[in-house]
């Protein structure tokens, strides 16, 4: 039953992640945080499908990961994998989406916030996630004992002042109100996980 708990929420938090990128990030070439941000980042200055790009970005903590802790290779690496193809896969339907709604920048962060957060809060729920700096997220709240949304908000705000500097000041503003909104959801859906993890 938690097996079948587990490939429910990773689905569903996939799914969740890649609708707020694609509908609400994208057409304002807006930032989440992480692995993600980096993948966007490369995405906006290449072309290069923003799954793609977080996947080949991914492998180096995915290495730390084989190395130093094997539960959290094993457990994030589905989450990643069908992250990032969700991310390509609902790609094409954003344009779709931009000719029906029109979002403004600022609810399109919001949203977009709201959606990636709770997608990432849920599978953490269940100890997976899309890998990258969620991974790191998990290394380090584990050790530091800070809770993951918190330590998630922190890698982000990072992410997004790079791509700040790489694409333009609003996009870094408007990437800001996104990862708060990341942070605001992923720490509800993973408040007290530590001390009261779900099995």
């Amino acid at each position: 039953m938690f097996l079948i708990k587990k490939i429910s929420t990773i689905i569903l938090g996939s799914i969740l992640l890649s609708i707020g990128i694609n509908f609400f990030l994208v057409p304002f070439k807006l930032l989440d945080g992480g692995m993600i941000g980096l993948g966007l980042i490369v995405n906006y200055l290449t072309g290069i499908q923003a799954g793609l790009a977080i996947i080949g970005l991914s492998i180096p903590i995915f290495i730390l990961a084989w190395v130093y802790h094997r539960d959290y290779f094993y457990n994030s690496l589905h989450g990643m994998l069908l992250s990032a193809f969700m991310i390509d896969y609902l790609s094409k339907l954003h344009y779709s989406l931009i000719a029906k709604f029109h979002f403004s920048s600022i609810l399109s962060a919001v949203l977009g916030g709201i959606f990636i957060g709770i997608g990432i809060g849920i599978m953490l729920r269940y100890k997976t996630s899309t890998g990258g700096t969620d991974l790191l997220a998990q290394f380090l709240s584990r050790i530091y004992k800070v809770n993951i949304g918190i330590t998630i908000f922190i890698l982000d705000s990072l992410i997004i002042c790079l791509g700040g500097l790489l694409i333009s000041f609003k996009a870094f503003i408007l990437s800001t109100v996104t990862i708060i909104f990341v942070g605001i959801f992923t720490s509800l859906c993973t408040w007290n996980m530590e001390q009261d993890p779900v099995q």
